[in-house]
């Protein structure tokens, strides 16, 4: 930033993702774009909840989820997120306890049903910056019982992949349409690592383009102009997201979704 370069991080740590936030002044200064949160999850999540709240008049609350790790070092974080106290949104800040919060998660097929769990997570503060008339928002990590009873101790194992393997994210948005409430569920399956790196350059190429290149410090959700043509940008790179067509969703499917539901 003092350089007058432009900043574009992937990193999902509740302390990176706020110091980089903490940067607005002196990317507005220098006249740079900070964005923080530009991988998988946050990142891709965030591109998809921008997606679905375009279809509202007001949201009014955001689930987002993930499960699966991008390599050893995102395996490591992961992990540790598990076992550390948990921030979101509810009327006010709230803190969770790591590894509560319970719920059973439908991901797109081959994930589909997990656990997931309340954790260290950055998406409810990048998310709050983006929608700040919200209700609620929050965020959980897929994890099974070793996890679980592991969380609080330092990882025993070394991963032992090079990179992860499959992984998925869900977003579930909730809002208003004139009187009426509904809900949009957006989901999508990659390899994390894949995933993440698409989005941090699609974001990277719209910066030094212009297209979303805005001074200051930004969230990926909050930086997008356009959400449909950067999700249509990252299926034509091979990371593409579904809808779920449930009978609560009366809502029309966006072009640039699959057609593969959760």
């Amino acid at each position: 930033v003092a350089n007058g370069q432009s900043v574009v991080s992937v990193s999902d740590g509740p302390d990176d993702a706020q110091a980089l936030l903490d940067l607005d002044a002196e990317a507005k200064a220098a006249g740079v774009t900070v964005l923080a949160g530009a991988g998988f999850m946050p990142g891709l999540s965030c591109v998809l909840v921008r997606h679905a709240a375009e279809v509202f008049d007001h949201v009014e609350e955001i689930h987002v989820a993930k499960s699966g790790a991008g390599g050893p070092a995102c395996a490591r974080q992961y992990h540790a997120a598990l076992g550390q106290t948990a921030q979101r949104w509810d009327g006010g800040w709230q803190r969770d306890r790591g590894g509560s919060g319970r719920e059973l998660m439908w991901f797109p097929d081959p994930v589909a049903s997990q656990d997931c769990y309340r954790g260290a997570l950055p998406d409810a503060v990048l998310l709050r910056a983006a929608f700040p008339e919200t209700d609620r928002i929050d965020a959980r990590m897929a994890a099974n019982r070793r996890d679980r009873f592991t969380m609080r101790l330092p990882m025993l194992r070394p991963p032992h992949r090079p990179e992860g393997g499959i992984g998925a994210v869900r977003i579930e948005v909730w809002g208003r349409r004139g009187a009426a409430r509904d809900v949009v569920v957006f989901g999508a399956v990659d390899r994390p690592s894949v995933a993440a790196g698409a989005v941090a350059a699609v974001a990277a190429v719209e910066i030094a383009r212009g297209s979303a290149a805005r001074p200051g410090a930004h969230s990926v959700a909050e930086l997008l102009t356009d959400s449909g043509a950067f999700l249509a940008e990252l299926a034509r790179r091979g990371v593409r997201a579904a809808v779920f067509e449930g009978e609560r969703s009366a809502l029309a499917r966006p072009a640039a979704l699959d057609d593969r539901a959760p």
